[in-house]
């Protein structure tokens, strides 16, 4: 893989990766500290697309970066619902009056997740925990939180928007976008695609150095994200070799049809690990360090525990691997004898 530049750009500033694409970042207070978004001319002005987290200092820099631009904002893109993404969408698009695009699947669950729980229980997200096999006091610290998290980091997304949908075109200014649909880290995760620049702007979808998390939480449990996922990234190799990637972190690169192949593999070796470990009972908290060498904070707990069940889940769903449900309350996992994953 080839990266484009030596390092992150400063928040607050621009870089021109192509004619009418600008590259900027945003900063996040987790672990990964930056979010990489891009501006593409459009009719008369320019397009966001995802904005960083909505908190007063993403606001401050994108006010910075209004005065740097050589025109209005004519319309907000949003690739997914996660608030890194979508966090200061509302906020932009309804400052401007301007066409808001997102995917149907990936807005309604923006909506569903910012109305927080309308006074439903945590129970369900208790019992997911237990069935995980963490112990009481890390189950109290993951779920006992008061509040909307969500729509704390996310400004109220505008009421109306524009649809996007898979192998759509997108004219903007002078240029055509493809829709292209990823799923799995997100549902219905909205990739764009140029073929006069043969850029791809791959939101989280696509990564370079890192892996997306690919999870099963407790809105869906049973999901297989996994099998989303994987079903969704081969299609990507269809475009160019040389095609310039635009991720939603790290660097830009060039090297797509490597790095799918690489995030292919990736998977299929946590596939095969787990599947070894299974020969043997095993709860997912016993699974952890099989995909988690470092220590987990409570934070990364959540994304360790649905990563962990995504990749079980997927494993269910090929017969490899049976659950059963113990007398605590807890899902042990065994491997099927006489079975073998395919790959």
């Amino acid at each position: 893989m080839e990266y484009l530049f030596d390092k992150q750009v400063e928040p607050g500033e621009l870089i021109e990766v192509a004619d009418g694409v600008l590259w900027l970042t945003m900063p996040l207070p987790f672990e990964l500290d930056h979010i990489n978004l891009y501006l593409i001319r459009g009719e008369g002005g320019w397009v966001v697309i995802d904005t960083g987290i909505g908190t007063s200092t993403t606001k401050a820099l994108w006010e910075r970066i209004f005065k740097q631009i050589d025109g209005p904002i004519v319309g907000v893109i949003v690739t997914h619902l996660h608030p890194d993404h979508v966090g200061l969408a509302g906020w932009i698009a309804d400052t401007y009056k301007v066409p808001f695009y997102m995917s149907q699947t990936e807005y309604f669950t923006a909506r569903a997740f910012s109305a927080g729980r309308n006074g439903a229980t945590n129970e369900r997200d208790v019992q997911y925990y237990q069935r995980a096999g963490l112990d009481g006091s890390m189950i109290a610290a993951l779920t006992s939180g008061e509040g909307n998290g969500y729509s704390s980091v996310v400004s109220p997304l505008p009421i109306s928007y524009t649809r996007l949908k898979h192998g759509m075109t997108l004219a903007l200014g002078d240029n055509e976008w493809q829709i292209i649909i990823g799923r799995g880290h997100s549902p219905e995760h909205a990739c764009l695609y140029n073929a006069q620049k043969n850029i791809l702007i791959s939101g989280d979808h696509i990564l370079p150095i890192i892996t997306p998390n690919i999870g099963a939480y407790s809105t869906e449990p049973d999901a297989n994200t996994l099998g989303d996922y994987l079903s969704t990234l081969p299609q990507f190799k269809s475009l160019p070799k040389d095609t310039t990637v635009l991720p939603a972190h790290k660097l830009p690169f060039i090297g797509l049809h490597e790095r799918v192949d690489a995030l292919i593999a990736h998977h299929h070796e946590h596939l095969k690990a787990l599947l070894k470990a299974c020969e043997q009972p095993q709860t997912v908290v016993e699974l952890l360090p099989v995909m988690f060498k470092r220590k987990l904070s409570s934070r990364n707990m959540v994304f360790a525990v649905a990563e962990c069940l995504s990749h079980l889940n997927y494993l269910l769903n090929q017969e490899v691997i049976s659950r059963t449900l113990d007398s605590k309350g807890v899902y042990t996992f065994r491997a099927c004898e006489e079975k073998k994953l395919a790959c």
